[in-house]
């Protein structure tokens, strides 16, 4: 017989913004911690240096947290010309130093349009992407440099929104981007395609997926809550976990191929598409997981919830 879980029976989406200093793990473990939740689970690292949106699923929401991964980002950062870091951010040693204050901003804007689009993008050695297993930043670390593929990324739109000139000139920008895009990276690019290199000093996720920092609570303010042993308070910040599937189709499913569905077998339901993965809702309005399209037309459970407090 398995070991009871510590906490309490937590179901929900909560967007936590993230604190610099922390990493997303840390992160995490405080607000699960806040909440007392049995189970717990981030959707997609952020950088110690970065803030801003990461969604922790709690409870029977973890079992969706990979279609997050798959969503698109949205990021403000900063970067700093003229200089270049081990790490492509603030926080690595300098590399490489040289005088920015020939670069203009329309010079910017010009070398920042040939990113948009889909383009191919090599994965800083300090990404959270892994290698035979282990984290490239902890190869790094060590000392250790891989050769990295390049990795087909999307840049729907690069916005210049600010340009300070001088030596070490300071462009801030408003990045929309498909999954696995790497900030620093893109930063790095930048900064070479300029010819005077550069670096991220700042970097802020501003939404991902269907969730944007209007929606986000820090943990200062869950403390709060928390002192005052406020769980409803607490609870009533969490958002319903088909927000996790932002990009599919959610069928309702009437009282007889719900029955069925939750034993396992799979259901016709009218107006369904003709394939792919589709997410699941009772009549009621209760969400009850994700399911596939046969071939016949037919809706397979896929990954259904565990039980019905949601």
């Amino acid at each position: 017989m398995g070991r009871k879980r510590r906490g309490r029976p937590v179901d929900g989406i909560l967007v936590l913004d993230k604190p610099a200093g922390r990493s997303s793990n840390g992160a995490l473990q405080v607000a699960r911690a806040i909440y007392n939740a049995a189970k717990a689970g981030h959707t997609g690292s952020l950088d110690p240096l970065a803030t801003g949106v990461l969604p922790v699923c709690f409870g029977e929401a973890t079992k969706f947290s990979q279609y997050l991964l798959d969503a698109d980002k949205a990021y403000d950062a900063t970067v700093t010309l003229g200089i270049t870091t081990a790490t492509g951010d603030a926080e690595g040693e300098v590399t490489s130093e040289r005088d920015a204050s020939a670069i203009t901003e329309q010079a910017v804007r010009d070398a920042a349009a040939a990113f948009v689009g889909t383009i191919e993008q090599i994965p800083s050695m300090y990404s959270a992407l892994k290698k035979d297993g282990k984290p490239l930043y902890e190869l790094a670390r060590q000392g250790i440099e891989v050769e990295r593929e390049a990795r087909r990324i999307t840049i729907y739109s690069l916005e210049i929104t600010a340009f300070r000139s001088g030596v070490q000139a300071e462009v801030d920008v408003s990045v929309r981007c498909s999954k696995g895009t790497y900030i620093r990276s893109l930063a790095e690019d930048l900064g070479q395609a300029l010819g005077c290199g550069g670096h991220i000093t700042m970097l802020r996720r501003t939404a991902a997926g269907p969730f944007t920092l209007a929606q986000s609570k820090n943990l200062e303010e869950l403390q709060v809550l928390r002192d005052r042993s406020d769980f409803d308070g607490l609870d009533a910040l969490l958002l319903p976990i088909d927000l996790a599937l932002p990009q599919m189709t959610i069928l309702e499913l009437g009282d007889t191929a719900g029955y069925y569905l939750m034993q396992g077998q799979a259901v016709q339901v009218p107006n369904a598409p003709t394939e792919g993965l589709v997410g699941l809702k009772l009549n009621t309005g209760q969400f009850v997981g994700v399911g596939e399209i046969l071939s016949d037309g037919r809706v397979a459970p896929r990954r259904l919830v565990s039980n019905m407090r949601q």
